[in-house]
């Protein structure tokens, strides 16, 4: 008869093992589970997921039911070990010690460490399963569970720990994290697709200085040339509007769209008043402008192109629609040469880029760390770096990065050779 009822205690210890077990690994789903993606079910009615979902954002409640029958569990099997240990030895403190130190053991192994690890491996799969049995023990067992939450909300009022009260305020996400999740997507999000949401995030840090076309690359018309040197521009152009100047390349008197003028010149014949009478009023911003805001107010004034001029009202340089879009999902596949298709390493790891190249451009192609902060082109960062203009063939080195100036012109630096940063050797800031 003993034992029979000594093998009782040992299944029922065992049998409270496993419950603690189960326990446990809830707790760890729970938590561990994505509310995102559990979200995502819910919304197509998964049952299981929805049950989930309310159960996460009643954080204590959820705490308290599980921790309260992994307790009882945990107790009850220190109880019946205790039982089991005095029926088989007495009460003798060391098979009593040597009692407590194997409970201890079993249940870290069997009842905590694993099962926790099994949980959070698989805790999307497993908490909409998880999640019936937790609705039914929070049913039934919510008198009990809301008595002891009653103390411990209390306890975080008088220690002025009480978490806000929005259900959802764990939830929150900040724009880095949101960026650091699409980063760690690789697996569920192609590449073009996380690359485009990474540069959306981007552009929060971005001003149209960073991405227009500088004054010296923009092509305009200028009304002081021949009729027949007009006639060959329009011809010739890559684009579809154009700056006009009048004398000045200062004054912008406005845009021209080419088939606008194509239409009227076929009707009334082409000549430069023609050209002024049809230009557009010219729109100009700020060059502080947020990308994304800039985006909005295209679409609001029903825009293509701006003019960005500094503090002063002088000319800096022209953003389009395509410049923003160019930003978000890379360079288009057009004929318009702009010199970024032979932005490439060569061979002896060096590389010919025009002074007016952007700098953030530089960094995405060849894979530099050049600063951002101040000038926006490699003209603009060697002038700031040498505090004067420089002349043909001198050498410097910004960083880890060495520059030898090819070509200038016009107060400017016209062509750079850059050296591959583990490549390029020390070279002197003197003239060579």
């Amino acid at each position: 008869m003993e034992e029979s009822s000594l093998g009782s205690q040992f299944g029922a210890l065992i049998f409270l093992l496993v419950l603690s077990g189960m326990s446990s690994m809830t707790e760890t789903v729970m938590m561990a589970s994505n509310r995102y993606r559990l979200k995502s079910l819910a919304a197509s009615g998964h049952r299981g997921a929805r049950l989930a979902v309310e159960l996460l954002s009643k954080t204590d409640r959820l705490l308290g039911v599980v921790l309260l029958f992994n307790n009882l569990v945990n107790v009850g099997a220190a109880t019946l070990a205790s039982v089991i240990t005095i029926h088989l030895f007495g009460e003798n403190q060391m098979a009593l010690a040597l009692g407590t130190v194997l409970l201890t053991f079993f249940i870290l192994v069997f009842s905590e460490i694993t099962p926790k690890v099994i949980g959070a491996h698989h805790a999307d799969r497993l908490a909409v399963i998880v999640s019936y049995p937790l609705s039914f023990l929070l049913r039934v067992s919510y008198p009990a569970v809301w008595f002891v939450n009653l103390f411990v909300s209390g306890l975080l009022t008088v220690l002025r720990l009480k978490p806000a009260s929005s259900d959802n305020h764990s939830s929150n996400l900040s724009m880095e994290e949101l960026r650091t999740m699409v980063l760690e997507s690789a697996h569920y999000i192609p590449g073009k697709h996380r690359d485009i949401l990474v540069n959306l995030f981007d552009l929060e840090h971005i001003t149209v200085e960073d991405v227009m076309t500088p004054r010296g690359a923009i092509e305009s018309l200028d009304l002081r040339q021949s009729e027949e040197a007009l006639r060959q521009q329009i011809a010739t152009s890559y684009h579809t509007r154009l700056p006009v100047l009048d004398g000045d390349n200062e004054r912008v008197i406005g845009v021209l769209h080419l088939r606008r003028m194509l239409a009227a010149t076929l009707d009334g014949g082409f000549s430069a008043e023609r050209i002024r009478e049809l230009v557009a009023r010219p729109y100009f911003i700020p060059a502080d402008t947020p990308v994304h805001a800039q985006l909005q107010f295209f679409q609001e004034n029903q825009q293509r192109l701006a003019l960005v001029v500094d503090e002063y009202g002088e000319l800096l340089g022209l953003i389009s629609v395509e410049d923003i879009i160019e930003e978000l999902i890379g360079k288009f596949t057009t004929s318009m040469p702009d010199g970024s298709e032979r932005l490439n390493w060569g061979e002896d790891g060096s590389v010919i880029v025009d002074g007016t190249q952007n700098l953030r451009e530089l960094n995405r192609r060849l894979g530099l760390e050049l600063p951002l902060e101040g000038p926006k082109t490699l003209n603009g960062l060697i002038l700031e770096h040498l505090q004067d203009i420089p002349d043909a063939d001198l050498s410097l080195r910004i960083g880890d990065l060495a520059i030898e100036v090819i070509q200038t012109e016009d107060k400017r630096v016209r062509m750079a050779r850059l050296f591959r940063p583990q490549l390029s050797r020390r070279p002197s800031t003197e003239n060579t």
